[in-house]
């Protein structure tokens, strides 16, 4: 048997390098807002942050975005170091694989506690996956992370001691270790919620712990509380009294303040209302030179994890009858060479150096660059506006005189494309990618709109044309298996209906697309690290050929941090409060370099 114990470290901010799904995000969270009333002391022990939009569930299980309140307020039996890129113990002391890799047990920490006082105890890991993470009544994006081999068999999790757990699979499975970091539920707060159903068969437990319960009411096992919500306006965390790492951690409030505008972010930064931010490339060079005036330090940790991207609606199917895309409009975006000659026609080099002022590169894989599973050979569409015409005309389409683009039934080519509002950089791009494809002839309605909204369309109502938005990354492929997987809960080009809303008729999957999820399982399969690549490089070779995803631009990690803060160890994955726990607040000045 083989046995491994890290020294405890672990992650804040939950950027999906983990597990549980590659969350729909916009980016580093800390963009910042204004104060909406609530003084922050400069030598105050907190800090503040903010975010783009109100969250949208206090129930882990159900979260579908980042950022998100759960890397405060819970954790699982292991997390991930992003420095080191290790699995790292967080509830669990140690875990043994067994000699054939189908059994892994942990040992959990003693006398843990929830922050109402109670005992955490193997019981609840049980609970949390059996109950909830593997109960299929239940649409939670963790549970694609858990499917093992070809027939998504989903681990079977049994008591072993008191304090030991054990996960059986029916084959080796590489990533499996880091699936188990999903977050750790109360079953003495949940069980009933889970266990009862409503008139329609579902369990209560999908209306449970929404943004409008009380903050009392919520127990978690994490280093920090929910104290207060005010939507709109902020959410102030406070420490657990209860957490295992006590007296961790140091810092004793964190708010973030929630402003759906960057601008107002760096104005609130540069007047020293918060802490932390997130550095836009439009932003960078006048940060850089307050940084003495301003008491703090930007930080760059290279190549940003995750992806920005263009996709088209490839969905071919009906509810109650009525496509869900118009069928002309289906018909182009389902033409691989209609998006092969979108590719063409973006400039993207021209948003690295105009966007992003240079702080950025041309992406073209859906894996991150800084993974050891990037392609580097992985195709990508240089801009060439006269090949995407070219393309187009040897499928049919026409111009007229006016240079506008028509199908073979002359219908014009126009369609929407929606973004989250709010964020500077994307709707900059967004209007970029409208200017470049209204140069091949086709007529872009741009429109962006709440983030909230947006998730809502992607996800449940499946009525869009196109869309611009971002996935966060990691190290690990497969935690992004549910963009991938043809009944993911982020397959968002060819989304299946979710759990609980009216199901489709003549959906269709393409052979490529199936390969893709195919392929996922059996990158998932070998232990190899070679041949994992190998299996990896070719879904990356068929992304670049069927573009279901347009890849942009990949960012730079910049995050400006006061000075007040110690112990601060940003990096790309982690971004600057992963170590949260581990920070501590100076009340005196320092020199700096």
């Amino acid at each position: 048997m083989t046995k491994s114990k890290h020294n405890q470290q672990r992650r804040w901010w939950q950027w999906l390098g983990l597990a549980a799904a590659i969350a729909l995000l916009t980016s580093f969270p800390t963009l910042l807002t204004a104060c909406n009333g609530a003084s922050v002391g400069a030598t105050e022990n907190q800090i503040v942050i903010s975010v783009l939009s109100d969250p949208k569930t206090f129930n882990p299980a159900l979260s579908a975005e980042s950022p998100n309140v759960f890397g405060l307020t819970y954790e699982g039996l292991v997390d991930l170091n992003p420095i080191t890129g290790e699995t790292v113990p967080s509830l669990a002391e140690s875990w043994e694989f067994s000699g054939d890799k189908l059994n892994l047990t942990f040992t959990l920490k003693d006398n843990l506690k929830w922050s109402d006082g109670e005992p955490l105890t193997v019981d609840d890991v049980l609970f949390s996956y059996n109950q909830i993470y593997l109960n299929e009544k239940i649409p939670t994006n963790s549970r694609d992370g858990l499917r093992v081999g070809q027939a998504g068999t989903l681990p079977v999790v049994s008591k072993v001691g008191d304090r030991q757990v054990r996960f059986t699979i029916t084959e080796p499975f590489a990533p499996f270790l880091n699936s188990t970091g999903l977050e750790i539920l109360p079953e003495h707060i949940l069980k009933k919620s889970v266990e009862t159903l409503d008139q329609e068969g579902n369990p209560l437990f999908l209306g449970t712990w929404g943004v409008s319960t009380d903050p009392a009411e919520l127990v978690s096992n994490g280093r920090y509380l929910l104290e207060s919500y005010r939507v709109g306006q902020r959410i102030i965390f406070k420490p657990n009294p209860n957490y295992w790492d006590a007296p961790k951690p140091y810092v004793q409030k964190v708010v973030w303040q929630i402003v759906p505008n960057t601008d107002t972010t760096l104005l609130q930064f540069r007047s020293g209302d918060l802490d932390v931010t997130s550095v836009g490339p439009e932003y960078f060079s006048l940060l850089k030179k307050e940084e003495d005036r301003g008491k703090f330090t930007i930080y760059n940790g290279g190549p940003s994890y995750g992806t920005t991207f263009m996709a088209f609606n490839l969905n071919t199917g009906k509810r109650d009858g009525k496509p869900l895309v118009e069928p002309h409009k289906s018909a182009w975006f389902n033409n691989v060479n209609f998006r092969r000659a979108a590719a063409y026609a973006l400039d993207r080099q021209r948003m690295v150096n105009n966007i992003y002022r240079g702080l950025g590169v041309v992406q073209d894989s859906p894996i991150s660059v800084q993974s050891p599973f990037f392609y580097e050979n992985v195709q990508g569409y240089d801009y060439d506006p006269e090949k995407a015409k070219q393309l187009l005309l040897d499928e049919g389409f026409y111009y007229d005189d006016q240079g506008k683009l028509f199908d073979v039934e002359n219908n014009p080519v126009r369609f929407s494309l929606i973004t989250n509002a709010g964020n500077k950089i994307r709707e900059s791009m967004a209007t970029q990618v409208e200017q470049d494809l209204e140069a091949i002839g086709m007529e872009v309605d741009y429109a962006p709109i709440g983030f909230n909204i947006l998730v809502d369309k992607l996800s449940n109502s499946l009525d869009w044309d196109c869309h611009m938005l971002g996935l966060t990354g990691g190290n690990e492929p497969h935690g992004g298996a549910n963009v991938w997987f043809t009944d993911g809960n982020l397959h968002m080009f060819n989304q299946e209906a979710r759990p609980g809303t009216t199901p489709l008729t003549d959906r269709k999957i393409d052979d490529w697309e199936q390969e893709i999820a195919d392929l996922y399982i059996k990158g998932a399969q070998e232990i190899e690290q070679d041949k994992r690549k190998a299996i990896y490089d070719r879904t990356q070779e068929l992304t670049a050929e069927y573009l279901p995803f347009i890849y942009l631009v990949n960012n730079f990690s910049l995050a400006a941090v006061r000075d007040k803060i110690d112990g601060v160890q940003h990096s790309a994955l982690g971004g600057s409060l992963w170590n949260i726990d581990d920070l501590t607040i100076s009340t005196e000045s320092k020199l700096k370099e």
